[in-house]
């Protein structure tokens, strides 16, 4: 395949003729007994290949292919693939970006049914992580490889907005392949939110990197890469920008608007749960890896006392389910001194009338976003579904949260997984929140429209919880419409029934996410390079109740 160069305008950020990293040495993988570790239902258990493996506290995940041209797979299962996964296979390499003759990523989206680029030719760190997962368990890792060192190299760029200049640690939100004819060469062009709607820059960009980094780790084997001296400096320069001490009161990322997948103005600034939970995650992740010598173990330290501080601020103040929202409603306000048990000033009358009904007697979740007098009560599921794979979420608050999606199935999932938040901001609120955002109206778009990428999130925290078959229940509702509808970014209404009336068709991480979710319904022990067990030290003492209990 020829190299692919894309002809766009630029930031003021480039990566023009810097050598790949030798990091091409690799460590031969030990086979380790697979042992069984949770249990699924009939069918699921069938498809297990090899079960559950642990090494240093995660999961393996079997080095072979997954679907497309592979005799394993397909011997070792009772049942034929869907169509529509040979017709995502084959999207989803139509969409893969080449520099100097190695692939590096995904296009966000490769539609020609419109001549509007906008921003839809660039590869998005966010956006590529289903492509990765989906290469990685197919046994391709090479283009995971080359995107980790590319981007890597990408943050040693000068990050400029105006005159301010970025931290060093700073992942870029998306690069592209621009081709310089007078020098017949292509070279790398970032963008570190200069360019992005609202100048904000991607907070998420560098923890998905981490997350990335031990996927690729934990299905390939090959700990060259996160053990070369680059990348060990590459995740503490990240960290770096969350773990200096500041004014901060919180072990909480206080964050800006549209800093994350929510990349609009939608009333998320502050504490959003999708930061804080792919925070911790990364948090796990980086200690994980990260070498325990020079400057390394004081970083691991750093991470130690940030974790236990973060997950007893999280599961304590964050979590919401049927006897904590009744005791937020008989709060006393203005209590001071350390004996105070609305510690953050939360006013019983912001209670909004919705969530007094949509609350089951069972279940519970984590609420979007919780500061001085403010709790933000909605439903984010990113943040939900990663506070379960990353072990955030106790046990019992993991079961919470999918007994909550089965009980408010219509509200949730709809006829299209899933909703980014519910419920949607309107009228009123609508306009004094997002500013008149005609983009996020009312269920649609970020403003609880349904997107289909969010399916492998789903499907991931299933299989941990051992509930696989709400996962398939969604993947029969993107079966039924997402290839016929040429794979769209989004869906709009109330359940999730049209088609976003801005959304783009051949949405790569749409193909990406029903691919991830079906290769690991086909083989549970993929979720080794996305889940983290819990970690028993820092399970701190939960005094109120995970859900309603004795029902």
């Amino acid at each position: 395949m020829e190299p692919l160069g894309l002809r766009a305008v630029g930031s003021h950020c480039s990566l023009s003729e810097m050598d790949d990293l030798d990091l091409t040495r690799a460590l031969d993988k030990p086979r380790l007994k697979i042992e069984r570790k949770r249990s699924f239902d009939e069918r699921s258990m069938s498809e297990l290949s090899a079960g559950y493996g642990r090494h240093d506290g995660m999961y393996d995940s079997p080095r072979g292919r997954s679907v497309l041209d592979t005799p394993l797979s397909s011997a070792r299962n009772c049942f034929e693939p869907h169509p529509m996964m040979a017709e995502a296979w084959e999207a989803l390499r139509r969409s893969m970006v080449f520099f100097r003759g190695h692939p590096v990523g995904t296009l966000a989206a490769v539609d020609n049914t419109t001549d509007e680029v906008l921003n839809y030719d660039q590869v998005f760190v966010r956006d590529f992580v289903p492509s990765a997962l989906a290469f990685l368990m197919n046994g391709e890792s090479d283009i995971v490889k080359h995107f980790l060192l590319k981007t890597l190299q990408l943050q040693d760029s000068e990050k400029r907005v105006d005159r301010f200049k970025l931290g060093k640690g700073v992942m870029p939100a998306s690069f592209k392949v621009r081709h310089d004819p007078v020098r017949e060469m292509d070279h790398l062009v970032a963008d570190f939110g200069e360019t992005a709607i609202g100048r904000v820059a991607p907070v998420d960009s560098g923890f998905w990197w981490i997350i990335l980094l031990r996927a690729y780790t934990k299905s390939t084997g090959d700990l060259t890469l996160s053990e070369s001296p680059e990348c060990q400096k590459g995740i503490k320069l990240i960290l770096s920008l969350c773990l200096a001490e500041g004014f901060d009161t919180f072990p909480t990322l206080l964050c800006a608007d549209g800093c994350s997948m929510i990349d609009r103005r939608m009333g998320v600034y502050g504490y959003p749960i999708e930061i804080q939970a792919l925070f911790y995650m990364a948090l796990r992740c980086a200690l994980s890896m990260l070498k325990p010598d020079g400057d390394g173990r004081e970083c691991i330290e750093k991470i130690t006392k940030r974790l236990h501080a973060l997950s007893f601020h999280m599961r304590n103040y964050f979590w919401l389910d049927y006897q904590q929202l009744n005791d937020i409603y008989r709060y006393k306000t203005e209590e001071y001194s350390h004996t105070a048990v609305n510690k953050f000033n939360v006013m019983p009358d912001s209670i909004p009338e919705w969530v007094l009904d949509f609350m089951p007697l069972r279940g519970g979740y984590f609420v979007g976003n919780v500061g001085p007098a403010h709790m933000d009560f909605r439903w984010f599921a990113l943040g939900n579904c990663v506070s379960i794979l990353s072990s955030l979420a106790t046990p019992d608050q993991s079961m919470a949260i999918m007994d909550l999606l089965e009980h408010r199935w219509a509200e949730l999932v709809g006829e299209m997984p899933l909703k980014i938040c519910y419920p949607c901001l309107e009228g009123h609120e609508w306009r004094i929140i997002t500013g008149c955002d005609p983009k996020n109206t009312r269920w649609s778009y970020h403003n609880g429209g349904s997107w289909p990428v969010l399916l492998w999130q789903l499907t991931a925290a299933c299989i941990k919880t051992g509930r696989p078959q709400i996962a398939r229940r969604a993947v029969d509702l993107i079966e039924s419409r997402l290839h016929r509808d040429c794979w769209p970014e989004y869906y709009d209404g109330k359940l999730g029934r049209y088609v976003g009336k801005q959304a783009r068709k051949y949405q790569t991480w749409s193909i990406a996410g029903y691919l991830v979710a079906k290769m690991l319904l086909e083989d549970p022990s993929h979720i080794g390079m996305i889940s983290l067990e819990e970690d028993k030290l820092m399970k701190p003492v939960i005094k109120r109740s995970a859900s309603w209990p004795q029902l």
